[in-house]
């Protein structure tokens, strides 16, 4: 017997398949329940060729490689929100652009073990400085690579497209 409230959520052992989650929860999509995140694309220049590098983390939960992200933040532009979670997740700090360079969207699995539609709103970040002691440090893998090589490591399709054809402006 299922209660209506069971039916929102995905069982622990359900497919990691993004279709059979969209499938088993049609209503999202179409209730207007979409939650929205700003996330942090971190990118540094290396060597004489200034070569640009894109730092991604892994997850805390899956240990799924990501960029940095999070909730709004009270009192804070969604820039600012963005670089708060770069510090945070990574202990990196430098120039945000006040401005988003793109968008994605994901399935984002709640503590309770529902499912909410996400919106995430992407700001670049140059960074200009990454520290050895942050809020997150050893809870998180963290990496620099090209961005053919992080485009690789995340799931997220839409995230894929905007970490190959990143080009700082």
């Amino acid at each position: 017997m299922s209660s209506k409230k069971n039916q929102n959520k995905i069982p622990t052992e359900a497919p990691g398949s993004l279709l059979k989650q969209l499938a088993a929860q049609p209503h999202k999509l179409f209730s207007n329940s979409f939650r929205q995140q700003y996330a942090a694309l971190c990118f540094r220049y290396v060597g004489e060729t200034r070569n640009v590098e894109i730092l991604v983390i892994t997850s805390r939960d899956t240990g799924r490689w990501v960029i940095p992200k999070g909730w709004p933040m009270k009192n804070k532009s969604p820039a600012e929100a963005a670089a708060t979670e770069a510090w945070e997740e990574a202990g990196v700090k430098g120039t945000v652009s006040p401005n988003p360079v793109g968008r994605y969207t994901y399935l984002k699995v709640l503590e309770d073990g529902d499912v909410a539609p996400t919106v995430v709103d992407v700001y670049q970040v140059e960074v200009l400085n990454q520290a050895k002691s942050f809020k997150e440090k050893g809870q998180r893998i963290i990496r620099w690579m090209t961005p053919e090589e992080a485009a690789r490591k995340v799931r997220e399709i839409e995230l894929k497209s905007l970490l190959v054809d990143f080009s700082p402006v």
